[in-house]
């Protein structure tokens, strides 16, 4: 099948599968690149806004709840709770309109305020918690009907003892919380006990989706450019090979009917200089070597005696 091509046609082939196998393998290792990209910066933001839920705690624990605790007995205030604090600051976080599809929960088991409790998918995080008591974090992608998002839970320890004023039996717990939340639910923790997971989510799909207009943006770029390249050596193959060739081509079948008045001009130092050139000296020892022929042959008849 390529005998049959001309060769501007065998470089134009050549050069189209050298962009289809470019294109593929570069693609592929761009979109990667992109994809993980995409992904570190939603873990980036998720983490951040782990360890700023963590600060909330904290301060609601060493700042807020002592100057409170003296009144939980009369008027229970959940503000005083750190996990209450941490998710009203992160619901007016979600009030801006780039924080909408962000959520964060305190998913418990057995928790107070029935908000807080696990769905099925926060308890199977809960309980690997549980079950591999050195596991300090656990994240991923997950797929929902509202797109791709990324969770990252850390695990809820009850770590000091003042926890148990409110969670250990419901005769110890303030009654104004007994007021407020009832009996039934979140208490019997144990110092030391796993009850829940923060869990963070972040949506990922339309970062995901950039990073993939970006990918194809960047490969869409990429061939406009090679078939400019491809345009560019097209024209100087046929300017500076292709024509040359055939007007060689063109001359030398002229040379071979018999016309001797054509001239080989050599219109450049290249390789397509020096063939001209070439045929140039063929075509005048082929005329030196006719005008032999054509010359008159002497008579080489010798006299007998």
């Amino acid at each position: 099948m390529l005998k049959n091509l001309q060769l501007r046609q065998k470089f134009t082939i050549l050069l189209l599968v050298i962009l289809v196998a470019g294109l593929s393998l570069s693609g592929f290792a761009l979109s990667y690149v992109l994809q993980q990209n995409a992904r570190q910066e939603i873990t980036s933001t998720a983490l951040m806004l782990m360890e700023t839920m963590i600060s909330v705690r904290q301060y609601t624990s060493s700042q807020v709840n002592p100057e409170l605790v003296d009144k939980l007995e009369t008027n229970f205030l959940p503000q005083s709770v750190p996990g209450y604090s941490a998710r009203e600051v992160f619901e007016n976080l979600r009030n801006k309109p780039g924080y909408r599809d962000f959520f964060y929960k305190e998913a418990t088991l057995n928790p107070t305020n029935l908000r807080d409790k696990a769905d099925s998918f926060e308890t199977q995080i809960v309980e690997r918690f549980k079950k591999e008591s050195k596991l300090k974090e656990v994240s991923g992608f997950r797929s929902i009907p509202g797109g791709e998002i990324y969770y990252t839970a850390r695990p809820l320890i009850v770590s000091e003892q003042k926890c148990l004023e409110c969670h250990d039996t419901p005769e110890r717990a303030p009654k104004s919380m007994l007021e407020r939340y009832g009996t039934a639910n979140g208490f019997n923790w144990k110092l030391g006990e796993i009850v829940g997971a923060q869990v963070i989510t972040v949506p990922a799909t339309r970062v995901i989706q950039k990073a993939n207009q970006s990918s194809i943006l960047i490969v869409g770029l990429v061939s406009a450019v090679f078939a400019i390249v491809i345009f560019l050596v097209n024209v100087f193959l046929n300017r500076q090979v292709v024509r040359p060739l055939k007007r060689i081509t063109r001359l030398a079948e002229e040379v071979s009917t018999g016309h001797m008045d054509v001239e080989f001009e050599q219109l450049s130092n290249d390789e397509i200089g020096n063939l001209a050139k070439a045929f140039k000296r063929m075509k005048l020892s082929l005329e030196m070597a006719m005008k032999r022929l054509k010359r008159p042959q002497g008579n080489t008849h010798g006299t007998g005696t």
